[in-house]
């Protein structure tokens, strides 16, 4: 059976580098889904792509629209059966100037409701062996929370009991009183642990039947990238642009599910503690 991919806020960065290594490692019969909200990039950047390996097809898909995922999966399903491989790549990214009360909604549509949109759109749809990977960063682990907030992320046993938090938090940014409280002030520190619980929380549900079948459900650090979007935070002169950075990604999916790694926060192939 020829294997489906699919790779979310793939028309740039790490996310299109995602698709070209997918479509390097994959066979010619198998086929990568490029994805993205727009039709236009997401034509250009299929265009774009080398000869060679498996197939990449375009589709739209916004991640903040509450229905997009679901739909794209169901328009898989009736295409190929399932899918054998999905990394939620999709994000919004934030500038220094920013103001988080002014764009927390957004962020967290996108960052937060858009994973658990699509951990609940296409693990059922997981064939064996699958792999449904969603791209956080380090930042994703508890010991970058202050320790009396930790209660909030730590123990989730549902996905609807993450965007619970995630949107108390959200609501907390939005009226101030996050800033007046413990709550770090850099909103990508409780949005990427709100992402790894989420696939904690999705593990911790699905733990024994994908053991059985052969599935690993993880969350991926790539580690410092050298982008224009990183470069308004951190000198990363000297950090690996995002095709580099992808390999250990890309390994992820394509090589045998290391011990421990179900239901984690992987980087490098090892796995990051959470608490």
């Amino acid at each position: 059976m020829s294997k489906i991919a699919l790779v979310t806020g793939a028309t740039q960065g790490l996310g299109l580098a995602l698709v070209e290594g997918l479509a390097r490692r994959l066979s010619p019969q198998d086929t990568v889904y490029l994805t993205g909200r727009d039709l236009t990039r997401v034509n250009q950047a299929v265009e774009a792509m080398p000869g060679g390996g498996a197939r990449v097809r375009g589709e739209i898909l916004d991640v903040a629209d509450p229905g997009a995922a679901a739909r794209l999966a169901g328009l898989l399903r009736d295409r190929h059966g399932g899918v054998d491989i999905v990394y939620n790549n999709a994000v919004m990214r934030i500038g220094p100037g920013d103001d988080p009360r002014e764009i927390v909604d957004g962020y967290v549509e996108v960052n937060n409701f858009g994973t658990t949109r699509v951990l609940r759109a296409f693990a059922p749809l997981l064939r064996d062996g699958g792999r449904l990977i969603v791209v956080a960063s380090r930042l994703g682990s508890l010991r970058f929370l202050a320790p009396v907030l930790h209660h909030h992320f730590a123990d989730l046993s549902s996905l609807d009991e993450v965007d619970e938090q995630v949107a108390a938090w959200r609501d907390a940014v939005k009226d101030g009183s996050a800033r007046s409280g413990p709550w770090p002030g850099f909103v990508n520190i409780p949005s990427k642990i709100g992402q790894v619980a989420a696939v904690r929380a999705l593990a911790k549900q699905r733990r024994e039947e994908d053991a059985g079948r052969g599935i690993l459900v993880a969350a991926v650090c790539p580690g410092m990238m050298n982008t224009p979007t990183s470069a308004e935070w951190w000198d990363v002169s000297d950090a690996p642009g995002p095709a580099e950075a992808a390999v250990a990604v890309l390994d992820l999916a394509t090589e045998p599910v290391r011990g421990g790694q179900y239901g984690e926060l992987v980087r490098y192939g090892g796995v990051q503690p959470w608490r």
